[in-house]
């Protein structure tokens, strides 16, 4: 409990906790938004990682001279688009042989045909998958693992990889760079960050309630 209190805390109060660490350390300010960029989107264990606000508060930071803008989306692209791949590779590694172990207490849970339409739907509609899952989070630290589990083309992967970290990364950083300092915006920011998380994340709850809905509509009608 502590710990989630802890998280939340950090996430609402980012603006502060960026400002003290560049001020007490400076330049390895840059070490620790490459760290947690990395690890957020590169490893499924830590989807709570702040990504978006950390992006838009380094661009606020970078429009007051504190930080090099050219410097911070170089480093976040860098970041972001490597930390993609690394848990692609995890999944791809990962999530074929757990599939196939063969091992009859995982086989009662794991269904193959479940993995076999994944494949599908990535190869079909992986990429914008991919690039949207930039802009949710939580979602956006699973969608590469799931793409790796389930195979999904390498190149095709790489490509919306580096199309959704350059939308991702360039959007943030200059809607912090330009407008970060707004006094209204720095005031309420608290507020825009968890509005921001909610526009995100609602849509996708929604979509998968009504195709859970329709999917059970022809059952009841059957009856």
């Amino acid at each position: 409990m502590d710990t989630l209190l802890h998280f939340v805390n950090l996430v609402l109060h980012i603006d502060k906790f960026l400002g003290d660490f560049i001020h007490v350390y400076g330049a390895w300010v840059y070490a620790v938004l490459f760290l947690i960029v990395f690890c957020e989107t590169g490893l499924v264990v830590l989807p709570f990682l702040p990504g978006d606000s950390l992006l838009f508060i380094g661009g606020a930071f970078c429009a007051t001279g504190e930080m090099n803008i050219g410097l911070l989306i170089v480093l976040l692209l860098v970041a972001a688009i490597s930390g993609n791949t690394v848990n692609y590779m995890i999944g791809r590694a990962i999530g074929p042989r757990v599939f196939n172990s063969h091992i009859p207490f995982l086989e009662r849970f794991l269904d193959r045909s479940a993995l076999q339409k994944t494949h599908n739907f990535y190869e079909k509609h992986g990429g914008k998958t991919i690039v949207l899952a930039r802009f949710i989070p939580v979602v956006r630290t699973f969608a590469p693992f799931v793409a790796g589990a389930s195979e999904m083309t390498v190149s095709r992967f790489q490509l919306f990889n580096f199309v959704g970290a350059l939308f991702w990364v360039l959007l943030l950083t200059l809607l912090g760079y330009f407008f970060g300092n707004i006094p209204f915006i720095r005031q309420y920011l608290n507020v825009i960050v968890l509005v921001g998380i909610g526009a995100a994340v609602v849509p996708v709850v929604l979509g998968a309630l009504w195709k859970m809905m329709r999917k059970k509509a022809p059952n009841a009608d059957s009856r």
